[in-house]
């Protein structure tokens, strides 16, 4: 199967990657044409998606698009989305209706994250530690931000990709050593099942921040994301163990998934927080973690992983693409 040709009659069109924090548009005129008002917008600040689209249509000064391709933080398995992380809610068939729309595609946002892994240039991406792909073969992505998000990317017999989407950042977290099982005890407490977003996200790193001052007898502050990564940089101690557990949990979770899906093609990290962290990531665990499963460190040893820094998110154009391949 090779990759479709893109339909004429789906342009212009209308792209958007929608996080649990922020909604991200552009607009794409024609076939091959490159992406063009690009802009994002706080999800809180709109009481839907479909009223976010309009602001964007009317503040860009665009006419009503042909086709809207969605790549959205949640399982797609029918007509209701419901976004775990996020206040939207909406019948796909009803938002076609609603703006419109000759063709409207959604998938979940790290397939169209995965889907838009080819396009991506070099400069884009930064390397943790060594390796080299294997071309032709299956990619892996994750990525903290809001949530965890998981995807795979499988090569087609007959050229192109497809994408395999799921919930892989609901998985349980497992600890390595007895400090990080008595921190994942702590959040046991707290949510009952642990899984890897309660530590890898936002608001998991936050979650391991406050883990850790009550392991040391600290007082439990109330933060944002952002002021943990302050107190770190400033030299807070405990903000520099939360992140320390950050990179080694994210690079055992890389390697889980990696071996799950057979990813010798490369594992690509996504979402707001690695790119900030690509100097702690760097000097980290992260990579030892990746790597340490046991008989199979063999496996994982030459597979390379990369963080993505791209001031545009890939997932756009993977929401293109997916449109394209009528998903």
């Amino acid at each position: 199967m090779l990759t479709p040709v893109p339909s004429p009659d789906t342009f212009p069109r209308l792209l958007a990657d929608i996080g649990g924090t922020n909604a991200r548009f552009a607009w794409v005129d024609a076939p091959g044409a490159p992406l063009r008002a690009c802009a994002i917008y706080r999800g809180a600040e709109h009481a839907s998606l479909a009223a976010a689209v309009e602001a964007y249509l009317q503040q860009q000064g665009l006419p009503r698009p042909q086709a809207l391709a969605i790549g959205i933080a949640y399982p797609i398995s029918g007509d209701e989305v419901r976004m775990t992380n996020g206040a939207w809610s909406f019948s796909i068939s009803g938002l076609q209706r609603e703006l419109g729309l000759k063709r409207l595609t959604v998938i979940n946002d790290f397939a169209a994250l995965a889907l838009g892994i080819p396009d991506l240039q070099a400069a884009q991406l930064h390397a943790l530690g060594p390796g080299e792909a294997v071309a032709g073969a299956p990619l892996a992505v994750i990525g903290a931000g809001t949530g965890l998000g998981v995807a795979g990317l499988m090569p087609l017999p007959g050229g192109g990709w497809w994408p395999v989407s799921g919930e892989g950042g609901h998985a349980t977290l497992a600890g390595l050593d007895d400090f990080e099982d008595a921190v994942i005890a702590r959040l046991r407490a707290r949510f009952g099942h642990v899984s890897a977003e309660r530590a890898l996200s936002g608001p998991g790193l936050v979650n391991l921040y406050q883990a850790c001052t009550e392991l040391n007898g600290q007082p439990v502050l109330s933060l944002e994301p952002a002021e943990v990564l302050g107190r770190s940089e400033a030299g807070d101690a405990t903000a520099a163990q939360a992140i320390a557990l950050f990179c080694g949990f994210l690079g055992s979770m890389a390697g889980n998934v990696t071996l799950t899906l057979g990813a010798r093609g490369g594992v690509y990290i996504g979402g707001g927080i690695a790119p900030r962290l690509l100097k702690e990531l760097r000097s980290s665990t992260f990579r030892s973690r990746f790597e340490g499963k046991g008989r199979l460190s063999g496996f994982l040893t030459p597979i390379p992983c990369h963080v993505i820094d791209a001031a545009v998110s890939p997932a756009l154009e993977g929401a293109s693409r997916a449109l394209d391949l009528g998903l």
